[in-house]
Parts: C-alpha cells; sequence; structure tokens
C-alpha cells in the first residue's frame, strides 16, 4: 500500500490533527517529511502529549534499525496500548530484545525499535498482510488518545 493511502485513513479520523514538518518549517530538519497524528479537535499542535501515531520515511540517529533510508522505505509507528501488544505478538510489552526482532523485515508487525516496551508497534512499508489490521490499530490508537484527553479535560489538567 503506498503512504498516501495510509495518510488519507489517518487523516479521515474524526478529529485527526497531522503535523507534517516540511523543508525550511521552523521544526527539526530532521523531521521534515515525516508525519506526526493526534486528537486535536481545537486544530492545535498538543504540548503536554507525543502523538498516537507516526510515519517515518528516513533513519533517525537512534533509530537505523529498519533501514528506512532505502528508497521508497517508511515505517508506520502505532501506540496501541500493552493489551493490543500482547494480541499481536502474544506476550506483554518489553518481553523481547531489538536483537530479537527483524526491524527491516516489511509488511510485518513488530514492537517499535525504541518504544516497543510501552506499547508501541511498527510496520515497514504495510501492505497485503498488514495494511487493514494497521488502519484498525491507527483508529484504536486515535480512539485511546481521545480517551486520554478527555480524562485530563474532565479531571482539569488538559
Amino acid at each position: 500500500m503506498a503512504i498516501d493511502d495510509v495518510l488519507t485513513a489517518l487523516r479521515s479520523l474524526p478529529g485527526a490533527l497531522e503535523l507534517a514538518p516540511e523543508e525550511g518549517s521552523n521544526h527539526p530538519e530532521i523531521s521534515w517529511g515525516d508525519h506526526f497524528f493526534y486528537y486535536a479537535p481545537n486544530g492545535e499542535v498538543p504540548t503536554n502529549r507525543q502523538p498516537h501515531t507516526t510515519i517515518v520515511t528516513k533513519n533517525y540517529p537512534d533509530d537505523t534499525v529498519s533501514n528506512l533510508d532505502e528508497p521508497g522505505r517508511w515505517r508506520l509507528n502505532l501506540n496501541v496500548g500493552a493489551d493490543a501488544y500482547a494480541d499481536l505478538f502474544g506476550h506483554p510489552p518489553g518481553q523481547l530484545s531489538v536483537a530479537d526482532v527483524d526491524h527491516a523485515a516489511t509488511d510485518t508487525f513488530v514492537p517499535h525499535p525504541i518504544y516497543g516496551a510501552y506499547g508501541w508497534v511498527s510496520v515497514v512499508n504495510p501492505g497485503e498482510k498488514t495494511v487493514d489490521r494497521a488502519i484498525e490499530l491507527a483508529q484504536y490508537a486515535h480512539d485511546a488518545d481521545r480517551r486520554r484527553l478527555e480524562r485530563r479535560e474532565a479531571a482539569g489538567s488538559a
């Protein structure tokens, strides 16, 4: 599946806000060309929470195991939490080391190479085997972000 198809699905989520830093923007150069998704129906990028879904299009200095600097490669990252993570992998987050996983495999769910222990999963170039589940998990991550925001607002700490 093309990155544009996944972006279209993510952008269609109710209350979705996409941060997509471009060349020359005031965002760090390393983030240019990547996409960060939040539940933010007010249209403002949250300053007190991380995105629930990201798409990265290149290696980062501390994150090279997916070989994203090779042409045509990109990675969808999803904050699915412990339960959905365990459903995917059959064990709770944090039980595999980075060395135990082929993070460069395409169209395969793997624990995120850095944030897997926190319930994040990744898939390089989602395709026929993973894209439908990936979109479902993106919806799940989006809804979880919405619930977190609603709890904060109810507690008066949003």
